[in-house]
């Protein structure tokens, strides 16, 4: 053990006997306040009576602390809890933006292949099993119709929204 420890162990046991053998009478006496002498101020006229301190009377602890004696957390206590958290921000409130117009679904055919037959266009177009021969004016399953084909592209029109698509059918051959 060091020199450190050795003082640290006397004062453990000097505050220990302290302890023990230490004086147990209560303290029955009670301080009074001393009055104390008050300085006449250098530039006050003589006329001017001497202030008196002031001893202020002691609140009852139900006015400090609330009738039930609860300082630490009740309403109206000493140490109420503080909510630091700032308030969300106001949003104005407005109408919703309007729905985006439909649209027409992309176009569910895969371009096979053209030929041209009595001088007019036809395209052969493919949707999951089926195969189609189109020509200009052709309605396909009552959802499209084929207004034009003039290559490289060829317009249809999507009969329920009225909406014309086109879809790239190559060149001249």
């Amino acid at each position: 053990m060091t020199l450190r420890h050795y003082l640290m162990l006397a004062g453990v046991l000097v505050a220990g006997a302290l302890l023990l053998f230490g004086e147990r009478q209560p303290v029955i006496e009670v301080a009074e306040a001393v009055e104390r002498a008050v300085a006449p101020a250098r530039h006050t006229s003589a006329k001017a009576p001497a202030a008196q301190p002031a001893i202020l009377v002691l609140l009852p602890r139900s006015e400090v602390a609330g009738e039930d004696g609860d300082t630490f957390g009740g309403a109206g206590s000493v140490f109420q809890s503080q909510n630091w958290t700032p308030p969300p921000p106001k949003m104005a409130l407005t109408a919703a933006p309007p729905a985006p117009a439909p649209m027409a679904p992309p176009l569910p055919f895969v371009y096979l292949g053209k030929a041209a037959s009595d001088g007019a266009w036809e395209v052969f177009l493919s949707r999951a099993d089926k195969t189609y021969i189109v020509r200009a004016s052709t309605v396909i399953d009552g959802a499209y119709k084929v207004v034009t084909i003039a290559p490289p592209v060829m317009t249809l029109t999507y009969l329920p929204l009225n909406q014309v698509q086109q879809l790239n059918i190559g060149v001249l051959e």
